[in-house]
């Protein structure tokens, strides 16, 4: 009764059961955003994850935010290799929710390792949702052993590639290699938000309106 926004619900992936915390949208467009956060975290984490999963409802967007797996805190992203299997059902469950819900199109936004993360599942599950939205992609070498550049120019859907410029060098300096590699994706967009850093830092209200006014130009409310 004390937790918050939205309501917590249980998903399944393969018979393991995990959390998500859906919120409504305020006005019903048929749309909704899965929310996945980033390295040792949870779906109501206050930096990113929580200014999204609340704020995208207010812009016609249900939000459905999960639990991604986790590591002791002291894991670097390279210790999360070896979890990256277990990525897709938890997408796949959590996208599968959000129609039963009613929502016609789906989109993923995701920040960091979960970033990383969609970024895997999307090169390889290229219908699955309608638009991609990827905060702070590392792209410097391989991260949780996979080389996001590689990937994110497999990925067909729409996508934004949001960071901030003040973010992890592996971020910023790994930009033109990302936009180089997604250069055959006409709806692949890339933006740097002034004077933000890898978290957001008092940058929430930035953050979620560049998110939704993105998303609601690719991914327009149904009629």
């Amino acid at each position: 009764d004390s937790r918050m926004d939205g309501d917590a619900v249980d998903l399944d992936a393969n018979g393991l059961t995990f959390l998500g915390l859906e919120t409504e949208a305020d006005e019903d467009t048929g749309r909704g955003a899965v929310i996945v956060h980033g390295i040792g975290v949870h779906p109501n984490w206050q930096q990113i994850v929580y200014p999204l999963r609340t704020g995208l409802p207010q812009q016609g967007w249900s939000t459905l935010s999960i639990q991604m797996p986790v590591l002791p805190n002291e894991a670097t992203d390279a210790d999360y290799g070896p979890l990256m299997d277990e990525v897709a059902p938890r997408l796949d469950a959590a996208i599968a929710y959000l129609h039963e819900q009613g929502a016609e199109r789906v989109a993923i936004v995701a920040h960091s390792l979960g970033a990383t993360m969609a970024n895997a599942y999307l090169a390889t599950h290229p219908q699955a949702v309608a638009a991609f939205v990827a905060v702070g992609l590392s792209s410097g070498g391989e991260h949780a052993g996979r080389d996001n550049a590689e990937l994110i120019g497999r990925v067909q859907v729409p996508t934004l590639d949001l960071f901030g410029q003040n973010d992890l060098d592996a971020v910023v300096s790994g930009a033109a290699a990302r936009a180089e590699a997604a250069s055959a994706n006409a709806s692949y967009s890339q933006v740097q938000a002034p004077d933000a850093n890898h978290f957001f830092d008092g940058k929430d209200e930035a953050l979620v309106e560049i998110v939704a006014d993105w998303l609601n130009e690719a991914v327009p409310a149904s009629d």
